[in-house]
C-alpha cells in the first residue's frame, strides 16, 4: 500500500458520513505508522517510514499514505459483493488514479492484484501481505506477462512503530 484533492478531503470532513471505520474492520490493521525494510534495499539500509490514516468516509474505506514525510498517494477500497474481496484504486497527489485493482483477503494473507495495459503488453502485479500479528506484515511483491508465471520483484517487513490517531 502507497492523497486527497483538497476540495474533496473538506467536503468529506464536513459531511456527516466521514467517521472513524468500526475497530472490527480488517481494513484497520494499516492504520498507523511503520518502518518498512525491503530486500533490494540492502542490509544496512535505514527503513521507509510509512504513515497510514484510514477512515471510512460512506461505503468507502480510504488510507492517506505519507511515506519519509511525502504524501504519495490515497489508497481507496470499495467492498464488493463477496466477503473478503475488495477493489482498490490509488489515487496520486496531481489528482492521477493509477487504475483499478482488487483485495483478496484470506485469514491473515492479504493479496492486491493488478495490471498495466501498455498496448501489446500488459504486465501483472500481485503483493502478498502476511500479517504475523497486528503489527508485523511480511510481504512480496511479483510480476507477470502471463498471470502464470510469477517473478518475485522485492520483499520484505513492515513493523508497526505506533497507531495513528
Amino acid at each position: 500500500m502507497r492523497q486527497l484533492p483538497t476540495a474533496l478531503l473538506l467536503t468529506a470532513l464536513a459531511s456527516s458520513t466521514f467517521h472513524a471505520a468500526p475497530a472490527d474492520n480488517p481494513l484497520m490493521l494499516y492504520q498507523g505508522t511503520w518502518h518498512v525494510t525491503r530486500k533490494s534495499a540492502g542490509a544496512n539500509a535505514k527503513p521507509d517510514e510509512l504513515k497510514n490514516q484510514c477512515a471510512l468516509v460512506g461505503k468507502f474505506f480510504t488510507c492517506q499514505q505519507t511515506v519519509n514525510g511525502s504524501v504519495t498517494a490515497l489508497l481507496i477500497f470499495i467492498a464488493t459483493n463477496q466477503p473478503g474481496h475488495y477493489a482498490t484504486q490509488n489515487v496520486l497527489p496531481e489528482g492521477r488514479a493509477t487504475g483499478k485493482g482488487e483485495l483478496e483477503i484470506t485469514g491473515n494473507r492479504w493479496v492486491f492484484t493488478s495490471s498495466w495495459n501498455q498496448g501489446s503488453k500488459t504486465t501483472r502485479y500481485r503483493t502478498t501481505n502476511v500479517f504475523t500479528d497486528k503489527n508485523h506484515i511480511h510481504f512480496e511483491q511479483e510480476e507477470s506477462s502471463d498471470g502464470v508465471h510469477w517473478e518475485t520483484k522485492d520483499s520484505g517487513d513492515d513493523i508497526r512503530t505506533s497507531p495513528s490517531k
